[in-house]
């Protein structure tokens, strides 16, 4: 295959699949390295969406996908009878963004934040896909450690954590030995009320 040829093959793949596809899995059934895939797929994308298409190529860390535009959203709900999902609560909300911002932390480090029990959230965030668990913190308890997904990524129409909204930081209460534990050798935590934080997770 040459190099148009085998564009097409993973436009065809990912057609095909109707989900994200990694690009290792890609690499090898075009026989290529995961390098040259990867250089592979940059290319497709920086070209299937240059062109005026219903659809895109996403890519979600080390995988890509055909989402379609959300300006159609409508559109296509109507065509395939899909009922608008209910939206999360604003609780929901608010540790999704902690979460989001400050992963991995703990169940302890997102309630000092919010100040009430956040054990219902967190299941039903872990239930629609939002969040997983990503291992324990190595304290007494060995409390688990919570992270965002890659359906999280695709929810909110974005590639990576990176490019979520930039929160400003303020001068806050210092952090509990606890949170200092969890967050050692990384950066500060973002701060403000979970009222602020949303605001600027949901911006765009």
């Amino acid at each position: 295959m040459n190099n148009e040829e085998m564009k097409r093959a993973v436009e065809a793949i990912l057609f095909a699949a109707g989900e994200s596809v990694e690009i290792s899995r890609i690499g090898e059934a075009l026989e290529l390295t995961p390098k040259k895939a990867e250089k592979l797929l940059e290319e497709l994308t920086e070209e299937f969406n240059s062109q005026n298409h219903g659809f895109k190529i996403m890519r979600y860390k080390d995988s890509y996908q055909f989402v379609t535009h959300k300006e159609y959203e409508e559109q296509i709900r109507r065509v395939m009878d899909l009922n608008r999902k209910k939206p999360l609560s604003q609780a929901a909300m608010e540790v999704l963004a902690v979460i989001a911002y400050n992963q991995p932390v703990t169940k302890a480090f997102v309630e000092q934040i919010r100040g009430v029990d956040c054990s219902g959230v967190i299941g039903s965030l872990t239930i629609k896909g939002l969040i997983e668990e990503r291992g324990r913190l190595e304290l007494p308890g060995r409390p688990l450690l919570y992270g965002t997904t890659e359906n999280f990524l695709r929810c909110f129409n974005i590639s990576s954590i990176e490019e979520l909204p930039t929160i400003p930081q303020s001068d806050k209460e210092e952090n509990s030995e606890e949170n200092i534990s969890e967050k050692e050798n990384s950066e500060d935590t973002i701060t403000g009320t979970p009222k602020e934080i949303i605001e600027m997770a949901v911006e765009e």
